[in-house]
């Protein structure tokens, strides 16, 4: 019986899959069910200064680059995706803390971002998820702006828990343009998820040297 269940569910995903429609928002990714990745790159603003006010979350390892998905797994993540999406309200930083970018866990309300940190603290904590296989990622929306989700990577590709979308949705499937998420080998270390050009990469080298400190400094 399990079997044929792990063989229905692949078949659903396989379905979904295959009717990708988000491709032209990332012109350098290819049709594979996991993102390409194109090396390091800077850490988001929010994210560095969220970790000199919660260290202790920071200092943790990735434990694992991937999860097998099963369809018990399958169900857990879509019950958090669910159960944080309506639990929390949608806020702007400036609305609730004044300030234009602050990365925390919800109190009822949130930005983006801060949905994305609880479904990733919950599924890591409570389902036993690696980190390493929880990466937080921005990107812009359909209409331009900036945007977070949660990117679940695992064995049958990369998975987006988005606070407007309700349901889980193939990366392929999200409408966004994907630019840059945390590496699934340490947390501190983000990477790039769009094409460099060789101008751009000849005048990186800073970039990604300060990018390097940046993240030492938050593994003290």
């Amino acid at each position: 019986m399990l079997k044929l269940l792990v063989a229905v569910f692949v078949v659903i995903v396989s379905t979904i899959s295959a009717s990708a429609n988000a491709f032209h928002l990332n012109p350098d990714q290819g049709a594979s069910s996991s993102m390409a990745t194109f090396g390091p790159t800077t850490i988001p603003i929010g994210y560095y200064e969220y970790c000199q006010r919660y260290a202790k979350r920071c200092e943790r390892t990735a434990q694992g680059s991937s999860v097998k998905l099963t369809p018990n797994r399958w169900r857990q993540i879509v019950g958090v995706n669910s159960s944080v999406n309506t639990s929390v309200v949608p806020k702007t930083d400036p609305e609730i803390f004044g300030v234009e970018e602050r990365w925390v866990y919800p109190d009822g309300v949130g930005d983006c971002e801060d949905y994305a940190l609880l479904k990733r603290k919950i599924l890591n904590e409570q389902a036993g998820i690696p980190l390493g296989a929880l990466s937080m990622t921005v990107g812009r929306d359909a209409n331009g702006g900036g945007h977070a989700v949660l990117t679940v990577i695992t064995d049958m590709g990369d998975f987006i828990l988005d606070n407007v979308e309700p349901r889980v949705l193939p990366w392929q499937e999200a409408e966004i343009r994907f630019l840059k998420r945390q590496s699934s080998t340490d947390p501190n270390l983000w990477v790039s998820l769009v094409r460099e050009s060789r101008v751009r990469d000849a005048g990186s080298n800073a970039s990604n040297q300060a990018n390097s400190i940046a993240a030492t400094n938050l593994r003290k």
